[in-house]
């Protein structure tokens, strides 16, 4: 891996990581931005899987699909497999809160579950990628 991909890896990886450190102080609040949060969970995860591509040097279409991203990932590591279920609780949560509408806000539930859910898709690509700090 040569030092520009080193260093847009890192750049991902620093994104997914503020994301979640912004879903963290959004639920700390009182009251808390229940809708912010879920968006940032989401969006943490999206950029998680974004660096590990970038690492295997795979090309990703610009998408928050974060099934799309994880076919593109399985094929090299078949455990993303595994990360099906975290994509179909968060992909929602790309667009649905974003604007007002019909569509009520997220349960503090549904929060703390999506925060624990992008931990975990942190946490997993983290495992499997030497270069992550």
């Amino acid at each position: 891996m040569d030092v520009e991909q080193r260093a847009l890896l890192q750049a991902w990886w620093t994104k997914s990581c503020r994301d979640l450190a912004a879903v963290r102080l959004l639920l700390a609040a009182e009251p808390p931005a229940l809708d912010i949060a879920v968006y940032h969970c989401q969006q943490a995860a999206e950029k998680a899987i974004k660096a590990w591509l970038v690492w295997k040097e795979v090309p990703f279409p610009k998408t928050h699909d974060l099934n799309r991203l994880l076919g593109l990932s399985a094929p090299l590591e078949s455990a993303f497999e595994n990360l099906r279920p975290h994509a179909a609780f968060l992909n929602p949560f790309a667009a649905e809160f974003r604007y007002p509408g019909d569509v009520s806000e997220p349960t503090r539930e549904d929060a703390f579950e999506a925060l624990r859910l992008a931990a975990e898709v942190l946490d997993f690509v983290k495992q499997r990628c030497p270069f992550l700090s």
